[in-house]
Order: C-alpha cells, then sequence, then structure tokens
C-alpha cells in the first residue's frame, strides 16, 4: 500500500477510537470532579471535542494549501497524544475540556490534509469510502471497547487508543525529512495519483496543482491565503453550494445530540456494555454503507437524499430502540458522508480549503447542536428533544435547492 495513504488510514483508526472512547463513560468522567452541571456536563465533554475541531478545521485546511499535507497529519497525531495522555491521568472537569478541545484541534489538523491527499489519487470516491470505513471502524472500536471496559477498567479503551498514538509517532519520525521538505514529499507517490480536469474531463497521472500547496511558491505573507480564502468562501456560501453546507451541518448535528445525550436517556435500561454496543452499531453500518456505496455509479446529490433519509428514519427509532435506530442513522449516514465528501471535493476551490470546509460543517453540526439542544433540557425531555431532532432531519430531506 502507498506509504500515505497507510499513514491515513491508521490515523484516523486512532484518532477515532480515542475520540469515541469517552461516549459511554461520559456521565463518570463529568462527576469525577463532583459538578453539579449533570447531563448538561456530559454534553459540554462531548461537544468540547468538536469544537476544538471546529475552530481549527478551516484554518488549518488553508494552511495544509500552504504548507503541505504531511505536516498536518503529524501534528494531528502529536496532539492526539498528548490530549490522550492528559485525559488519562487528570479527573478535574476544567482540564478534561481542555484536553477533549485539543483532541477536537488534533481532528482538525488531520482532517483536511488528509481528504485532500485522499482526492487526488485515481478513483477518490473508492479511496474516501475507505477512509469513511476505517473512520467508523475506530469510532465503532473506541465506543465498543470502552463499554466493555468500564466496568472493570473506566479509562481502559483510552489507554488502548492513547498507546496507539504514540505508536504512530514512532511511524511518523522516519519521514522528517518530508515533514522539513514538503515540496518534495508527493514526488515518491504522484504516480498514483490522477485528477480530472473540471474543464476537459481529462485524466493526468500528475499531482494536482492547488495553488500553493507542495510547489514551493510561497505567498507574499501568511495572510495571503486566508484572504484568497475568504472571497472564495463568500462565493461558495452565496451559491448552490449552500444547501450542501447546511445539510451537512444538521445531519450531523442529528447525529451530535443523539449520542451526546444517550448515556443519560438510557442509564436506566441499558447497561454499559449494551450503550456501547448499540452505539457501535451506528459506525459499523456506516462503514458497511460507505464502503459499498463509494462501488456504485450514484451521484453526490443522490447518495445524500438516500441517506437523510435513513437518518431521519433511525433518529426515530432510536428513542425507543436503539440497536435498530443507532444501526439505521449509522447506514444512512455512510452514505451520506461520501455524498458530502464527493460534493465538497468537486467545488472549484482547492483542496485543502473544500476538505476543511467540508469537516468544519461536520463539526459545526457535532459540536452546537448538542449545546443547543442542552438550554433546553430544563423545559423539555429527553425524549422530546429526541423527537423534535428526528423532525428537523425529516425536514432535511425535503429542503429544497
Amino acid at each position: 500500500m502507498n506509504p500515505d495513504r497507510f499513514l491515513i488510514y491508521t490515523t484516523v483508526l486512532t484518532i477515532m477510537g480515542l475520540s469515541n472512547a469517552v461516549i459511554p463513560i461520559l456521565p463518570e468522567l463529568a462527576a469525577q470532579d463532583h459538578s453539579s452541571f449533570g447531563a448538561f456536563a456530559s454534553s459540554l465533554l462531548f461537544s468540547a471535542y468538536f469544537l476544538g475541531a471546529l475552530a481549527t478545521m478551516l484554518p488549518f485546511g488553508i494552511l495544509s494549501d500552504r504548507f503541505g499535507n504531511l505536516r498536518f497529519i503529524g501534528l494531528g497525531i502529536l496532539l492526539t497524544a498528548g490530549s490522550g495522555l492528559i485525559i488519562l491521568l487528570s479527573e478535574n472537569l476544567w482540564v478534561l475540556l481542555l484536553a477533549r478541545f485539543v483532541e477536537g484541534s488534533a481532528c482538525g489538523a488531520f482532517f483536511p490534509a488528509a481528504f485532500s491527499t485522499l482526492s487526488e489519487y485515481r478513483n477518490p470516491g473508492r479511496y474516501m469510502g475507505e477512509f469513511t470505513f476505517l473512520l467508523n471502524a475506530g469510532l465503532a472500536a473506541g465506543t465498543l471497547f470502552s463499554g466493555l471496559l468500564a466496568e472493570t477498567h473506566l479509562k481502559g479503551a483510552i489507554f488502548i487508543f492513547t498507546f496507539m498514538s504514540f505508536l504512530l509517532i514512532l511511524l511518523i519520525l522516519p519521514r522528517n525529512r518530508e515533514l522539513k521538505s514538503p515540496g518534495q514529499a508527493g514526488k515518491k507517490t504522484t504516480e498514483n495519483r490522477s485528477v480530472v480536469n473540471s474543464t476537459t474531463g481529462n485524466r493526468n497521472t500528475e499531482k494536482r496543482n492547488t495553488g500553493n500547496r507542495n510547489t514551493g511558491n510561497r505567498p507574499d505573507s501568511f495572510s495571503d491565503p486566508f484572504k484568497s480564502a475568504f472571497g472564495t468562501l463568500t462565493a461558495v456560501f452565496r451559491g448552490r453550494n449552500s444547501r450542501i453546507l447546511l445539510l451537512s451541518m444538521l445531519l450531523n448535528g442529528g447525529i451530535g445530540i443523539l449520542i451526546a445525550y444517550y448515556p443519560d436517556y438510557s442509564a436506566n435500561f441499558l447497561t454499559k456494555a449494551q450503550l456501547g454496543s448499540s452505539i457501535a452499531s451506528l459506525y459499523i453500518c456506516a462503514m458497511i454503507t460507505s464502503l459499498l456505496i463509494g462501488r456504485f455509479s450514484i451521484g453526490e446529490r443522490t447518495m445524500i437524499r438516500i441517506g437523510i433519509a435513513f437518518s431521519a428514519l433511525g433518529a426515530f427509532l432510536a428513542i425507543q430502540y436503539p440497536f435498530p435506530g443507532f444501526s439505521c442513522l449509522g447506514g444512512g449516514s455512510g452514505i451520506a458522508i461520501v455524498g458530502f465528501s464527493l460534493a465538497f471535493a468537486r467545488m472549484d476551490i482547492d483542496r485543502g480549503l473544500a476538505m476543511g470546509l467540508f469537516n468544519t460543517t461536520i463539526y459545526a453540526g457535532l459540536s452546537l447542536a448538542p449545546i443547543t439542544a442542552g438550554l433546553f433540557t430544563g423545559v423539555l425531555s429527553l425524549e422530546e428533544i429526541f423527537l423534535a431532532n428526528g423532525c428537523i432531519l425529516t425536514g432535511a430531506f425535503f429542503l429544497k435547492e
């Protein structure tokens, strides 16, 4: 396997495993500090990760176009290892919140660079499907292992994935020459990549020229890429792609609300192992559908509509039937995420910026929706919040162009 793909695949498995290792034990982590925030403290621990990703995803995506993808993949690995170690050692709620924010920043560094790299290969739909498969494999493994180990070792799964992140540091150290000279980083693997010329449709085997990334053509000042990106984003928000941005945020927001509050909602009728297995089914089904959908000739907008339909159904089912509900939600999200990734990759903007924007919409939904829902926990039951969540996803399906 190409060394870049191997590094990306192993890293996404580890980063996602660590991120979800806290999900089944959110109430216990929040209670370690004897805080009085209750379910909202659990939501804060959940959302802090995604706030970190949200704050850094787009800036890191822009900077990866200038400084090279490998540097930001390496930064993501380092931040993941450091934050995992802090979560292992600390019981203070505020320290844990900070560590989760840093862990999210690791995602912000890694994901735009990873998606940008994969989008330049031949058959990007296949590789993005494989990437999404491993992403969900990591999420499922983190949730499942955490649920199974919680009774004997509360932070057992966190230890496993933190250890794996330190192994990844050893994996990237031999590539220090590429880290120092990103302009040379793609030469060994260029022959395996191809892109479609947006105007002629012709394929070639040269790495796509994305402005300043990996080319040695440096902007006149550090702020130039951000100025250019601002103008590009303004055009994107005003164009027909704004619907894609909104749909991505709504779908991921709906998923975030269910995952953030389900540990508290199900405390009286699910064991930790059952909770971990139910949430893991979301990611396992997303793994399967994301891997399969990339092998069919289906337009990305059709993928998105199919995915949202199944996700809305799953959101309603999960209220009473956790395993079928999360499975349906995961299957739909796996289809939609491939559609979204292809839609963003085909926007007429730099790849790093496009993938940064794509992941920003994901983490905007995952971070802001649970916090917004938390504002209503005093007046609505969690079941009523979940019902409203399903209605919003249903409305997203009918959203017009």
